[in-house]
């Protein structure tokens, strides 16, 4: 029977949470007695706290409790795991969910660990070449079986996503970079930095930072974020990590993690995402700030607005709030439409869809026309944030004539 124990680590020390086991590919888990005693709820809707052990649902982390599952990254985390086992000798077909944790084990995202092991060491200090990694990532998505560099490993092998990024600590006094996938040197703030896709435009990263800047002026919390320019005359996109404070770590769980809910499929909607976020946060404001980002995701026309890409922060105390928002830019979404529907609609939500679902939130029309105003008023700037941030001319006036036309169909007439 395979074992994996499970910690949770805020900084101060690794705690025991549990230990995971595998027998006959079902996982089970079990709660530490002492952890329990302290009361934290790091799931609450699918793992309570409470003794004996607990099967996992088969799908669909194919096997594992939503709350392990957010450790692990995606399309491109994933592909990079899976070449270091084949190169280890290992096929696809012989690694379980739990070796999959194993190898994570403290480079995941949030704050839980995972022991023994088994993956390549974050020391902290290796230096990072983006252009390097960018072309050796572009190869893997290619397809390339060439040798993966062992720093690209240890910085691109946990976060999610499926566009190829890393994770690096930035000296914040001259810039330099190492891979940073655990704990930083003093004096390094830790980015996820993203590569380009296949599909990408040459300009996505400044497309990504300028939806982040206009996030901003629409209320919506965002990390610290910024290009990363590079002697080839790249630039890449990277947000500030806010599961990683100076000296601290932070349990997060996604939405698709808290609910048990596959982010590939339209399973979720906004009316769950405000309902769970409710739940979880006790906070009326929550509940907006929730609608605010709703409202966005459809003025911004970012419609791959699926449930991993919503996530709740616990605090130090055990309550949640929401992370920072992240993966905001613009696409198309699945044929067309939004990942998650309002009030039951995907492909072109209106001002009706939003007050139909404020007022089941109870949400007042004051508080929902002034987020509607504000997000309104910040995407009507976008070719001033395109601009700041050097966006292609064609590539920023083509955007711009896509949100015109979202803005004329979603605004008017008023419910």
């Amino acid at each position: 029977m395979r074992r994996v124990d499970v910690c949770w680590d805020t900084g101060g020390g690794e705690v025991p949470v549990g230990t995971l086991a595998e027998r006959d590919r079902r996982v089970y888990f079990e709660y530490d007695a002492a952890f329990i005693d302290r009361g934290v709820e790091l799931s609450p809707f699918n793992l309570p706290l409470r003794g004996g052990v607990q099967e996992a649902p088969p799908t669909p982390f194919r096997g594992l409790h939503g709350v392990f599952a957010d450790s692990l990254p995606d399309g491109w985390g994933m592909l990079l795991m899976d070449r270091e086992f084949r190169q280890r000798g290992i096929g696809r077909e012989r690694v379980t969910m739990l070796d999959r944790l194993a190898y994570i084990g403290r480079r995941g995202m949030g704050a839980l660990t995972y022991h023994p092991a088994t993956g390549p060491a974050d020391r902290g200090t290796d230096e990072v070449a983006l252009d390097t990694f960018a072309a050796q990532a572009g190869a893997v998505m290619e397809g390339s079986e060439e040798e993966i560099l062992p720093e690209l490993l240890r910085a691109g092998g946990s976060p999610g996503g499926a566009r190829p990024k890393v994770v690096v600590g930035v000296r914040e006094r001259d810039g330099r970079l190492v891979s940073g996938s655990d704990r930083l040197p003093d004096g390094y703030r830790g980015y996820i930095v993203k590569f380009m896709a296949r599909e990408d435009p040459a300009d996505a990263g400044a497309v990504e930072l300028a939806y982040a800047r206009m996030a901003q002026a629409a209320g919506i919390h965002m990390p610290h974020t910024r290009l990363f320019s590079t002697p080839a005359g790249a630039r890449y996109f990277g947000a500030a990590r806010f599961d990683r404070p100076p000296g601290e770590k932070r349990h997060v769980h996604t939405l698709a993690g808290l609910l048990h809910a596959d982010f590939r499929y339209p399973e979720v909607d906004y009316e769950a995402y405000l309902r769970a976020t409710l739940y979880i946060t006790r906070d009326h404001t929550a509940v907006v700030e929730a609608f605010r980002r709703m409202v966005y995701n459809v003025l911004a026309h970012n419609r791959d607005d699926h449930s991993r890409n919503f996530a709740f922060l616990m605090e130090p105390e055990g309550t949640w709030r929401h992370t920072p928002a992240y993966d905001l830019t613009f696409s198309s979404g699945p044929g067309g439409e939004h990942t998650m529907a309002v009030a039951g609609e995907g492909m072109q939500p209106t001002r009706k869809h939003f007050g139909d679902l404020a007022r089941t939130m109870s949400i007042s029309r004051v508080q929902q026309e002034r987020v509607i105003d504000q997000v309104a008023d910040a995407v009507a700037r976008w070719m001033a944030f395109a601009e700041e941030t050097g966006v292609d001319e064609s590539l920023a006036l083509g955007i711009e004539l896509r949100l015109r036309d979202v803005a004329e169909k979603t605004l008017t007439p008023r419910s």
